[in-house]
């Protein structure tokens, strides 16, 4: 993606299977070629995910221990990642690392640029350790990168000025790719100086603004859903935003101000959420069945709160669709329901006359307290 926007990156591709990345080196040449396992995750080199290989043959069976391999790095959690696919990437002679990035930033409503001389690390670490290692330039999305902009940044990271001239230019690209493609984040860790002046993006993470994918069929296209939790690809195709956590309190709320207030409210009561789920303002009796159901697939949950604030989302119509999901799913585990707005007495009403076992809650407080107590039961 970056290269297609004219940032300079190495010759590689990815494979699938170890005889692939023989004959990816083969092409390649050269003394080194890189083996780079493929999850979503950072920190692959400390877990032993990213390996050099001398010889065609090397690599071949570094790729095959590799593929299929659980690969646990800080940010996979211990259960790890399988790894499915290598990068053969050609292998460069390094001669110092940098770190580049463009976020945006919502104080200023703007893009910023990000860049550090200390690449190749956790720039949390260093932001924390030597904040004044860490370069920030904003951009007027009016103008782009001004080119006294980059060269500011470049001299701030020690480039040479013959550097510094392809840092101008290099910058001015990743900025084109960052807007082209609706992107919320490009992180570019390390930006390579070669022995020879060249930079490199050795390697990078791109995040981009789901409301603008369908803008993006190519960019669609790259999706894997393997690296992905099953229950949040599932509640995506019903546009219900979940996230799975490690609690065993199921929450189902409407808002994600709300959903955050929720899980904060339950671990203040001494619970622990099982997810973040946004059901969002105009949910219908399917999608809340539907949520229901992917709260139920998580086997930790013991107790589920719904904290509905009746707006866009009437209490009764919330009503109607959670009395029909437990009826149709027979949900095992205890129920504690808060909500306010409209319609909220009828809505309360409906609970009460169906028979269901439904515990109503006033107050987040009182539903918190409740739904902990009645998951520790279980």
């Amino acid at each position: 993606m970056l290269a297609r926007f004219g940032v300079p990156v190495p010759r590689g591709e990815v494979v699938f299977s170890a005889a692939e990345a023989g004959q990816v080196a083969r092409r390649l040449g050269g003394d080194v070629v890189v083996v780079k396992a493929q999850i979503h995750a950072g920190g692959r080199g400390k877990g032993g995910g990213v390996k050099l290989a001398r010889s065609a043959d090397e690599a071949e069976e570094l790729a095959k221990q590799m593929i299929g391999m659980t690969l646990v790095t800080h940010q996979t959690g211990p259960e790890g990642k399988k790894v499915a696919r290598v990068l053969i990437e050609e292998g460069l002679q390094i001669d110092r690392e940098l770190y580049l990035s463009i976020v945006i930033d919502r104080g200023s409503a703007s893009p910023v640029v990000i860049a550090s001389a200390a690449g190749g690390m956790d720039i949390e670490e260093v932001a924390a350790s030597e904040p004044e290692k860490i370069l920030r330039e904003p951009i007027d999305a009016g103008t782009g990168v001004i080119p006294f902009q980059a060269r500011k940044l470049a001299f701030g990271m020690g480039l040479p000025a013959a550097a510094a001239g392809k840092f101008v230019k290099l910058l001015d690209s990743v900025y084109k790719a960052f807007i082209e493609t609706d992107a919320s984040m490009i992180e570019i860790n390390p930006l390579i100086l070669t022995k020879s002046g060249d930079l490199l993006a050795l390697d990078a993470k791109v995040a981009f603004d789901d409301n603008a994918m369908y803008r993006h069929q190519d960019l669609r296209d790259f999706r894997d859903l393997s690296e992905e939790d099953p229950l949040e690809v599932d509640a995506s195709t019903f546009s219900l935003n979940y996230i799975r956590l490690d609690g065993t309190i199921g929450c189902m709320v409407n808002g994600a101000g709300l959903a955050m207030a929720t899980m904060d409210i339950i671990k203040l009561a001494g619970g622990e959420p099982a997810n973040f789920l946004d059901v969002g303002g105009g949910a219908n009796a399917e999608q809340i069945k539907n949520a229901f159901r992917i709260l139920m697939a998580d086997s930790n949950v013991k107790a589920v709160l719904i904290n509905i604030f009746g707006g866009i989302l009437r209490c009764d119509v919330l009503a109607a669709g959670v009395i029909a999901a437990v009826t149709e799913l027979g949900v095992p585990v205890p129920i504690v329901i808060r909500m306010e707005g409209t319609n909220v007495e009828e809505g309360k009403r409906m609970l009460k006359e169906s028979g269901l076992n439904f515990t109503t809650a006033d107050s987040m407080g009182e539903a918190a307290d409740t739904v902990v107590a009645l998951a520790k039961k279980k």
